[in-house]
């Protein structure tokens, strides 16, 4: 192993939606802890959103889609040693509270800490070329990654558990018709997941070339909702009914309320994108309480998909490379900040590479 540099360069958040790569003190480890280099990163929306609408105080140092090469394991440490290749989960919970008992994981107060950091405020890092990972992530959120398995593909394994989590949730079964709302990466993440329940789905979205990916994950029908009426489509296919099942994996003025109108009495609809404090959703009380509805929540990932989520990823089964459409160096990560949040046609899952120069 190479010497573990003093310091590193890091994408830090610096507020006003500015993020800029730094030199920064390559963190310590302490007891228990592991040092992680980073080889690949995801930007997921969620931090795309914390940068956009500045909804965390500066400094941090985010992204949480880490997969890189343990280079030190401070005292104790047994299970991981320098040179395992892993991927790291940045929160994991307690399995003790009042919301672990009832795994409602994601409100449990030790899940809310960040466990993963690169320096300042703990805020995931993997937007940098270390990371340190804290004792208690050690313990139950780092899986090995097989020889052959690209660090790019692993990246994927935390967003792949947030929507199995969700999918679980909201249980799609072979009968039902299913609607996934915005096929970015998570909506196709989301078609790849439930055609294996053996639903029918159907995807929506307004860029051409991920239709075309939809269909290929197994959406049967793909539709542009600017140039087709959904609403009355989903009724045509489902003998007027509407959709068991909506999945709403993209964020947009009105998208709830079309969400609900494309759904039939006594559907399930599952919110996954409305991540902000700062959005609203407005609905009709009727659709919701006359019409039956169960309109609802999922967010982040459940430590007991964890392994699941990474065979599925690491056996190849979800064709996740179909999402990968660029691969970026750490200084040119304000490009594909703006690129995730302005998509274009050929725009999907941007990974972040903090070993690479150009």
């Amino acid at each position: 192993m190479s010497a573990i540099p003093e310091v590193m360069h890091a994408a830090v958040y610096r507020g006003e939606s500015t993020v800029r790569v730094e030199e920064v003190p390559t963190p310590e480890i302490g007891p228990g802890e592991i040092l992680i280099r980073v080889e690949a990163c995801g930007i997921c929306n969620t931090d795309l959103k914390k940068i956009a609408y500045n909804l965390l105080p500066p400094p941090r140092i985010f992204g949480h889609e880490t997969a890189g090469v343990v280079v030190a394991a401070g005292a104790g440490v047994s299970k991981f040693h320098p040179g395992d290749r892993v991927v790291a989960f940045h929160h994991i919970p307690c399995l003790a509270c009042f919301y672990c008992r009832r795994k409602l994981y994601a409100q449990c107060p030790q899940y809310k800490r960040v466990g993963i950091t690169a320096g300042f405020e703990p805020a995931g890092g993997g937007f940098a070329q270390y990371v340190r990972v804290m004792d208690w992530i050690v313990e139950r959120g780092v899986e090995r990654i097989p020889e052959g398995v690209s660090f790019e593909r692993a990246s994927l394994v935390e967003p792949v558990n947030t929507c199995l989590k969700a999918v679980a949730q909201c249980d799609p079964r072979p009968d039902e018709f299913v609607l996934i709302m915005g096929q970015g990466p998570i909506g196709l993440l989301f078609t790849m997941l439930a055609r294996r329940t053996g639903a029918r789905i159907a995807a929506t979205d307004t860029i051409a070339p991920r239709l075309e990916i939809a269909r290929r994950c197994g959406a049967q029908l793909a539709l542009d909702p600017r140039t087709t009426e959904v609403a009355a489509e989903i009724r045509r296919q489902t003998e007027g009914r509407g959709a068991d099942l909506v999945i709403v994996a993209a964020s947009a003025p009105g998208i709830v309320d079309q969400a609900i109108s494309c759904s039939r009495p006594g559907a399930r609809i599952l919110l996954f994108a409305q991540t902000s404090a700062t959005e609203r959703v407005e609905a009709s009380g009727a659709e919701i309480c006359v019409g039956e509805r169960t309109l609802f929540g999922c967010y982040s990932a459940s430590v007991d998909l964890q392994k699941e989520s990474a065979t599925l990823i690491f056996s190849g089964e979800l064709p996740v490379e179909e999402l990968i459409s660029h691969r970026l160096p750490l200084v040119k990560i304000r490009s594909g900040i703006d690129l995730a949040l302005h998509p274009g046609p050929k725009s999907l899952k941007i990974i972040v590479q903090p070993q690479r120069w150009s």
